[in-house]
């Protein structure tokens, strides 16, 4: 900046030289030849000048580029680490909880919460990467038991939500089956050969409701499984049945 705050301008003497080229043009030959000169020379600086700004300007278009683009990755890993649980990679309590309520908004939907049986033991026995083991087991068998639309969460230590998008209890009954026996089978490796099983509450409710009702219900249920001997389902229909 000059004393007056403008920029400089970076073609001057390019511009000067094209001044004095076009007097000398007007006053007639004897200057033109060094006015010519002078001009040549000048319009050299100008495209060497022009290549420097252009390869500036590439470089920083690349950095800006690449800036945007890493400011976009993060931005997506913060989204999925707000949204997801550490060790597990499923959706955490709070993405769990708005998406049942979203799609409260639509219509109705079943919310089946699951407990793995006697979990305490596994990691005072054998501790906690063992037991880090065994959520993993289960997170596993859970994925091969949920259908396509359906979506799995963590909500606690040891317990899990299964979301299905209709408010169908056969249905429900039939995934929450079928993930109970997926963990039961599984060999998750426990060093005294000891099976894992989990205990499972569902609820199906229909449009218009939140997910602390179908929570709720859900959770009363399980511990209905829990009192009935753990490793069945439990439904939430008026008075709770079960089911092994």
């Amino acid at each position: 900046m000059d004393a007056l705050g403008e920029a400089p301008d970076l073609f001057e003497a390019e511009h000067r030289a094209l001044l004095a080229a076009r007097a000398a043009h007007a006053g007639g030959p004897d200057g033109a030849h060094a006015a010519l000169g002078e001009l040549l020379a000048a319009y050299e600086r100008l495209l060497r000048e022009t290549r420097r700004l252009v390869r500036r300007s590439d470089r920083a278009e690349l950095e800006m580029t690449q800036l945007n683009q890493r400011l976009q990755d993060l931005a997506g890993e913060l989204q999925y680490r707000a949204t997801h649980d550490p060790l597990t990679g499923v959706l955490n309590r709070a993405a769990i909880i708005e998406r049942v309520n979203q799609l409260f908004a639509r219509g109705g939907l079943t919310l089946i919460v699951l407990d793995i049986d006697h979990f305490k033991r596994v990691n005072d026995s054998f501790g906690h990467p063992m037991g880090d083991k065994v959520i993993l087991g289960v997170v596993a068998c859970l994925k091969q038991a949920l259908p396509a639309q359906g979506l799995l969460g963590r909500v606690g230590g040891e317990e899990f939500t299964l979301l299905l998008p209709r408010d169908d209890p056969e249905a429900a009954e039939a995934v929450a089956q079928r993930a109970r026996r997926a963990i039961e089978s599984h060999a998750f490796g426990l060093p005294d050969g000891s099976r894992v099983t989990a205990s499972f509450g569902v609820s199906c409710l229909a449009r218009g409701a939140s997910f602390d009702a179908a929570y709720g219900q859900a959770d009363e249920a399980l511990y209905a499984a829990k009192r009935g001997g753990r490793n069945c389902v439990a439904h939430a229909s008026g008075d709770l049945q079960l089911h092994d």
